[in-house]
């Protein structure tokens, strides 16, 4: 009778092994995608800054020319 149960907590034994592994695992992998998504919400708001930089820097040019058609050269 002990032999049954002594292998069946080996059996449970390795299985608590095994879930703590998929378990450490699996917060690797959390780890890594919450740093992917950190990444790009970075991205995201450099690409809106370099956007906003662009529209500005167009309005100046565009406000140059004006000036420029004013002095009818």
């Amino acid at each position: 009778m002990t032999e049954p149960l002594e292998e069946r907590l080996e059996e449970l034994e390795k299985a608590v092994r095994r879930a703590a592994e998929v378990i450490a695992t699996l917060r690797r992998e959390r780890d890594t995608l919450a740093s992917r998504a950190g990444a790009g919400d970075a991205d995201r708001a450099e690409l809106q800054r370099l956007r906003q930089e662009r529209k500005e820097t167009l309005s100046q040019v565009n406000a140059m020319l004006r000036e420029m058609e004013k002095l009818d050269l």
